[in-house]
């Protein structure tokens, strides 16, 4: 169900208003955002106790070469560490979005590496404004997971002690 444009052009100063507040908030569960977003206590897609260490890494070019960087980031880092012991959280926001379309170049290994336990968080923010451009919804591949704002995500997990990687 599409967002009213009353309640879209609240929707920013809401956001903003329920992550200083350290809440969730109402506009999270209309445009189905997750509810249990809390600033200072980041959730996660898959269960990995045992990690001990964590990156997130930043996409925010329309190059599907660039994707193929972050993918090869992604896979050395579980190579290296270990599927169990390390966390690998992909941000897509802005002109990086694409990569996390379902019928993106790189869909395959979106699902590979979702499989060993790489997250992938969409920007719901770059959702709307693409949905403006093209009158809907973007559809998302499956292992995408949709954030409220992709910089929110950044900064969230670098406070929760995520290493930062922008290829």
């Amino acid at each position: 169900m599409p967002i009213p444009r009353r309640l879209r052009a609240l929707a920013a100063p809401l956001l903003a208003l329920c992550l200083l507040c350290g809440g969730s908030c109402a506009f999270a569960a209309a445009s189905g955002l997750p509810a249990d977003f809390h600033f200072d206590h980041p959730s996660f897609k898959h269960e990995l106790p045992f990690a001990t260490r964590k990156v997130v890494i930043q996409v925010s070019v329309n190059q599907p070469a660039y994707w193929n960087l972050v993918l090869n980031n992604a896979q050395n880092l579980l190579d290296s560490f270990g599927q169990q012991n390390v966390r690998i959280v992909v941000v897509a926001f802005g002109p990086g979005l694409p990569m996390l379309l379902k019928n993106s170049a790189v869909a395959a290994r979106l699902q590979s590496e979702d499989s060993e336990g790489v997250e992938f968080d969409a920007c719901h923010n770059t959702m709307e404004a693409m949905a403006r451009k093209i009158g809907h919804m973007p559809v998302l591949a499956p292992q995408a997971v949709v954030v409220p704002a992709g910089v929110v995500r950044i900064m969230q997990l670098e406070k929760a002690g995520f290493a930062y990687v922008r290829p």
